[in-house]
């Protein structure tokens, strides 16, 4: 006969319950949403900025200046524009990082792949996100070297806005234009997805207000984008 194994007074085996990620998602979304929030103010100042092209090398110079000597007698020249310098830095930083970790913990949540009828959205909209990430990052640092430092500019001369954009955009650097304009294309994408999440982190969306709340993220980006674009296109074509 077969000894049966007595299982009285033994409880079952309990599985290991999962370790909980020091830090919260929420907390990392929300990261992304604050970070997100400064750069898109940033933005919208400076699309508004750029603009003062139209009104000449005057205003536009002289508003590169004024930002350095904004608060200057307690900032010091140029204080005020390392300040906006120091907290873009970190909010792109504290972006990325946030991006980073949110996406590595839903690969890891995620062990079998999107069904057929949740791949297209959802393969659609973490490549949108990554790659467009990906530019924009690239992006800043080109622009950068272009119109901040003047490395790879043909003009490069400090406080020269209007002159380095005009000698930047020509029909003879056409390549130049055309990346930028691929660029802030790039960024519509990613910066109409990221508004969207951002105000759904924030609790600000519902049902009824989806549409809604959807076409305004795209009515804003895209007068946002189109400020941007303006510029080096007039610039390419002589328009300004």
């Amino acid at each position: 006969m077969a000894t049966q194994v007595s299982t009285r007074g033994k409880s079952p085996a309990t599985p290991a319950r999962p370790k909980r990620p020091l830090i919260p998602a929420v907390l990392l979304k929300f990261v992304m949403a604050l970070t997100g929030a400064v750069l898109v103010l940033y933005l919208v100042v400076h699309m508004i900025g750029n603009l003062q092209i139209f009104w000449g090398p005057t205003a536009l110079n002289g508003y590169a200046e004024w930002l350095r000597t904004l608060l200057e007698p307690v900032l010091g020249w140029e204080g005020f524009v390392w300040v906006v310098r120091v907290a873009l830095t970190v909010s792109v930083v504290g972006h990325i990082w946030a991006a980073t970790l949110l996406a590595l913990r839903a690969k890891r949540a995620r062990p079998v792949k999107y069904a057929a009828g949740n791949k297209v959205k959802g393969s659609y909209t973490a490549r949108t996100m990554r790659w467009g990430g990906v530019i924009v990052l690239l992006f800043i640092i080109w622009h950068i070297l272009d119109l901040t430092a003047g490395v790879v500019n043909p003009n490069g001369e400090h406080l020269k806005p209007y002159e380095n954009i005009t000698a930047d955009f020509t029909p003879d650097r056409w390549y130049i234009t055309l990346w930028y304009v691929l660029a802030l294309v790039a960024i519509w994408f990613h910066l109409r997805h990221g508004l969207w999440s951002a105000i759904q982190t924030l609790g600000r969306s519902s049902n009824r207000r989806e549409k809604t709340l959807k076409a305004g993220a795209t009515v804003f980006t895209t007068v946002l984008i189109v400020g941007f674009l303006i510029v080096p296109i007039s610039a390419t074509f002589g328009w300004i």
